[in-house]
């Protein structure tokens, strides 16, 4: 369940990521953040453009960290699932083969 709640937040960070690497005004003029006018910002002249980086230096090392920790604590959880799995079958009885013997074959 938390893994799952973990996960949902890591998916909700790589898209704001993605769009704030798109809203961003790039230094050759092909991002999404030229289309507004060139001198116009959300935030100001220059405010704006160093928010938009903090914001994407936290986000992006929040990816590479959450993408990093998700992994291993999902190898970790699959090892214990297997874990479970061979207790329980130690645990459990193996079905019997049938103890009678099949007939001989008739001789010609």
């Amino acid at each position: 369940m938390l893994f799952g709640l973990l996960l949902t937040l890591y998916t909700i960070n790589c898209v704001l990521l993605v769009l704030i690497i798109l809203i961003q005004q790039s230094k050759g003029g092909m991002g999404l953040g030229a289309i507004g006018g060139g001198t116009q910002m959300l935030f100001g002249g220059s405010g704006g453009q160093d928010l938009f980086q903090k914001a994407t230096w936290v986000m992006g090392a929040i990816f590479m960290v959450g993408g990093l920790a998700l992994s291993i604590w999902r190898v970790q959880l699959a090892g214990t699932a297997s874990l479970i799995r061979e207790r329980s079958a130690i645990q459990m009885p193996a079905p019997q083969a049938p103890t009678s013997t099949p007939p001989a074959p008739a001789a010609q």
